[in-house]
């Protein structure tokens, strides 16, 4: 019988990611997390999905976005958001750990 997956809410999230290469980011333990898709609506979001790069380079998904459309680092505040290199926040809509992998989405607040 397989198993179910395991999912956990995370509330201790990276003090920092960096831009590292089209679609890859750094935090400070040095692990990569790519951009999967950004959703432009009324809002917009980024989902971050943290990867090994190193070992799957061939394997990772594109972005419809240019890395000149993306900020260079976010940064934690407050814990709560993020703020950018274009001096805007971004909301932790959440941040799970899926069996292995995790993922973080984070949307642009209004006022920013």
């Amino acid at each position: 019988m397989a198993e179910l997956p395991s999912t956990v809410h995370l509330t201790s999230h990276p003090s920092y990611l960096s831009f590292r290469g089209p679609s890859v980011y750094e935090d400070e333990k040095q692990r990569t997390w790519v951009h999967l898709f950004t959703d432009i609506g009324d809002t917009l979001q980024v989902h971050l999905c943290q990867v090994d790069y190193h070992s799957e380079p061939n394997r990772l998904p594109t972005s419809p976005l240019n890395s000149s459309d993306m900020p260079s680092w976010w940064t934690i505040h407050l814990h709560s958001k993020y703020l950018d290199s274009m001096d805007r926040f971004w909301r932790i809509v959440h941040h799970i750990k899926k069996d292995d992998m995790e993922e973080m989405i984070l949307e642009l607040m209004e006022d920013s």
